[in-house]
């Protein structure tokens, strides 16, 4: 499981900020988390397979986290996408699509597998061999959720170097789910603790867009390993926060302490802010492995 950023700018364009855009990849296939203006032009700019985005999160529809979506969708249909893609957001996103694709004469070239999220209790609302997707309650001036996504443990893995040569298949995924195998010809049993070892553990990272100060989210998050959680603002404009339902990277830093998770992410950064120095140093003082999310950065989770 891998993070890259490819926007933390808020609300308003700024010169070296994008608006709010996440791609998650997972077993070699993409999640799409939040879509600004201009996504599919950084994606060109740093040869992003889209192809392998089979997933879109929208956590909120104000502009900044969704005004890139039409246009990637059309893209795509001007590409000849025929995959199926799942998207999930607020209830209303599905109307804004369609209206525009009917006032621009346009039509998806495949077919658009919708899920709407609500914004009152946490809900499982996606989930694939690899993956399960939570949706959680944010506290913003318009309907918000989180997300947190889990990529599931894998099978014990086989141990190849010390199987016999052309071992059945079968057998190898009897190993695999952790079964121990004896050869009806020969009756030789083949232990699973032998010929093979743990798997990956589950993964798990969890996205806080546009929130107010929230513990109500410390259940869901607790533990993840990688927590992305926005900071619009310093302590110095802590006011302005809370009246804009946003928040401070020292509260961002409080949550992820609380939360114990193993790394926090801050990002959405307002415009006010030349650069994120006094984000990371109010942040830091409360909680250590805090890093401002860099644009175009790999992050391991």
């Amino acid at each position: 499981m891998e993070l890259q950023v490819f926007g933390v700018g808020s609300a308003t364009p700024q010169r070296n900020r994008n608006p709010s855009a996440f791609l998650l990849s997972v077993d070699n296939e993409y999640v799409l988390i939040d879509c600004g203006e201009g996504t599919q032009f950084r994606f060109l700019e740093h040869k992003v397979k889209t192809s392998r985005i089979k997933t879109i999160c929208i956590s909120h529809l104000h502009g900044d986290h969704y005004f890139g979506l039409v246009g990637l969708l059309s893209t795509f249909s001007l590409h000849h996408r025929t995959e199926p893609l799942t998207l999930i957001g607020p209830e209303a996103l599905l109307e804004i699509i369609h209206l525009q694709l009917f006032h621009s004469g346009s039509t998806l070239s495949f077919k658009l597998e919708f899920i709407a999220t609500q914004n009152v209790h946490v809900s499982k609302i996606f989930e694939n061999a690899a993956l399960e997707i939570y949706t959680f309650p944010l506290i913003h001036r318009i309907p918000t959720t989180g997300f947190k996504l889990i990529q599931k443990a894998s099978k014990r893995k086989i141990i190849k170097d010390i199987l016999p040569v052309n071992f059945p298949i079968p057998y190898i995924k009897m190993l695999k789910e952790g079964k121990d195998v004896k050869d009806e010809l020969t009756g030789e049993i083949f232990l699973n603790s032998t010929y093979t070892k743990e798997g990956n553990k589950a993964k798990v990272f969890s996205y806080c867009s546009d929130t107010a100060f929230n513990k109500d989210i410390l259940p869901v998050i607790f533990e993840s390993d990688l927590l992305y959680h926005e900071a619009t603002f310093t302590d110095v404009d802590s006011k302005r926060a809370e009246n804009t339902f946003h928040s401070t990277a020292r509260q961002a830093a409080l949550i992820a302490k609380e939360a114990n998770v193993s790394k926090l992410l801050l990002g959405h950064f307002s415009s006010r802010y030349g650069n994120e120095l006094t984000h990371l140093s109010e942040a830091l003082e409360v909680f250590s492995n805090t890093l401002i999310a860099e644009q175009y950065i790999l992050y391991t989770v």
